[in-house]
């Protein structure tokens, strides 16, 4: 059985519905990476809109800090409840706000953040499904942040796709196999 999946799309392409379709299960921990920002109702709305589409019997785990992923992932065993972690680019951006990396700071610790996620999710013995962003598809961001954020996430995707089972891409809500 596929142990590691890690399912790939740009924006609104899908992803996330398709990653929660992956698991059967009944139970399962839903690992919610992104930030809630009190003057941002959109970004609310969002969160609502996923967590209004979840299966009640699944938990969900707010995992805001960088290491509370890491610590949740370092503590699942074989035969836990099946872990969806939605998403990685939320979670990068996190990494990257904590140690003000925008600006090119904090650049080594953004890279060892990424390495223990890959490591954690190397180690993990539980089903996982990972979801990220896929970069590089479009025009080259114009900011030195979106660049930095990019070339971070493009490194960090490529890197767990190297320890993952399988690796979809979901294009216009059609996923396609890269690995399996």
């Amino acid at each position: 059985m596929t142990r590691r999946t890690l399912v790939l799309g740009g924006a609104r392409s899908g992803k996330s519905a398709h990653a929660e379709g992956l698991l059967t299960a009944d139970a399962a921990t839903y690992v919610a990476t992104a930030r809630r920002y009190p003057d941002d109702p959109d970004w609310g709305l969002r969160i609502a809109q996923h967590v209004a589409r979840r299966p009640p019997a699944w938990r969900t785990v707010e995992a805001p800090a960088p290491n509370d992923l890491i610590s949740l992932l370092g503590a699942a065993v074989e035969g836990d409840p099946p872990i969806l972690v939605d998403d990685l680019a939320t979670w990068l951006v996190g990494v990257m706000e904590d140690v003000d990396a925008w600006e090119g700071r904090g650049v080594g610790e953004v890279e060892r953040e990424c390495a223990a996620l890959v490591e954690a999710v190397a180690a993990v013995r539980a089903r996982l499904v990972l979801v990220s962003a896929e970069v590089g598809l479009g025009v080259v961001p114009s900011t030195r942040s979106g660049r930095l954020f990019r070339d971070h996430l493009g490194t960090l995707n490529a890197r767990l796709a190297e320890v993952c089972d399988e690796v979809l891409l979901v294009v216009a809500g059609i996923p396609l196999k890269l690995r399996e």
